[in-house]
């Protein structure tokens, strides 16, 4: 797959002003049926972003390369991606003028490439996994060799790069001034970027603060074994160094049918809704909303919006095939005291955050995930 669309460029001035679409987006309430009546959390809708939650490293982390001379004026930026952060460099790369290449794999939706590419993008895509670093590091070694053969080529490195965690300081003190108080933070899970850079402000505001995880099952971030998984935009096969483990109160683990019920749910109760982060996110919020005191002021982080999934999670053929419909999820999480204690196959909750690469009988993957 190699996509690329070309057309008339903006001129610099109106360049200059896209950026200037990122950034204070709405919030909502959500409340029935996630919570009874009187209870509920509040929504970041960053989704109202032109391409998502990731307009905003994709900006921020050309924007500090550019300052600091490693990212050459006109050079061209390589990445790895499933999709949202893809959207974002391509619009950092048109703002700045740079050429964009992101490296997917056949878990990328069609439309989603069609759309990365009349945004300028290109396109290439693996083929087969990496034995045991799955899509995400395959799409890293196509990335490296890229790099190895352009030169003057750039990689953000969204895993490991601290300015994808700066990035969000911007959208922390948006929540701040929006909710004032805040006791939870609910995150999902994939770099690590958003829940270490929205948390590390809101911590210094709120020192009471508790940060809630979202992961996927499969996913191998909280110290799970690693497995072939559905869902993209969270989870991970691979170790970011960008997540703040410190910084957890809990993870949750959500299966793919259930992040389908909650997208789906949300957008027949509150016209607002997105993808498998969105749906897992809702979930777990809606479950504390539920069960911690009516005073509890919840917010939760909702990546994008629902556009990219109509293929996925809101095509009822797709999600039959998969056995995704009509699959409502349990009142309550599966409890366990850590992470190596049970494989999660449905939602599960752990109160036991660690680096998983910190601890010697760390689990070993079995299985290469996406």
């Amino acid at each position: 797959m190699n996509h690329s669309f070309t057309g008339t460029p903006p001129l610099p001035s109106d360049r200059t002003a896209l950026a200037g679409l990122v950034g204070r987006t709405p919030l909502i309430r959500v409340t029935e049926p996630f919570a009874p009546a009187g209870r509920g959390f509040w929504a970041k809708l960053e989704g109202f972003n032109p391409g998502g939650i990731k307009d905003r490293p994709g900006l921020h982390m050309l924007e500090r390369a550019r300052a600091r001379g490693e990212l050459r004026p006109g050079a061209p930026v390589v990445e790895s991606t499933s999709g949202t952060l893809g959207l974002g460099l391509a619009l950092a790369g048109l703002v700045h003028g740079h050429p964009v290449t992101l490296v997917t794999d056949p878990g990328l939706e069609p439309t989603m490439a069609r759309l990365l590419g009349v945004y300028g993008a290109e396109v290439q895509a693996v083929h087969e996994p990496h034995p045991t670093g799955g899509w995400q590091q395959a799409r890293r070694d196509r990335v490296a060799r890229l790099l190895a053969d352009t030169p003057g080529a750039w990689c953000p490195d969204q895993y490991n790069n601290p300015d994808n965690v700066a990035a969000y300081t911007p959208l922390a003190l948006e929540l701040a001034a929006q909710m004032g108080h805040i006791d939870i933070l609910v995150c999902s899970v994939g770099t690590g970027g958003h829940s270490a850079g929205i948390s590390r402000v809101l911590r210094q505001l709120h020192p009471g603060l508790r940060l809630v995880g979202v992961d996927t099952v499969g996913s191998t971030i909280f110290g799970q074994p690693a497995r072939n998984r559905l869902m993209r935009g969270l989870g991970s096969s691979i170790h970011p160094r960008n997540v703040a483990y410190e910084h957890f109160s809990e993870v949750h683990w959500v299966a793919p049918a259930e992040a389908v019920w909650a997208a789906r749910r949300l957008a027949t109760s509150h016209y607002a809704t997105g993808g498998w982060s969105v749906g897992a996110v809702a979930l777990v919020a809606g479950w504390l909303a539920r069960t911690l005191p009516p005073s509890a002021r919840i917010a939760a982080v909702f990546p994008d919006g629902p556009q990219r999934y109509l293929g996925t999670v809101f095509d009822d053929d797709y999600c039959a095939a998969h056995g995704l419909l009509d699959v409502p999820p349990a009142p309550e999480p599966e409890v366990i005291g850590g992470p190596a204690e049970k494989e999660a196959v449905r939602w599960t909750r752990c109160a036991e955050v660690v680096d998983p690469l910190s601890l010697a009988s760390a689990p070993v993957a079995e299985e290469a995930g996406r």
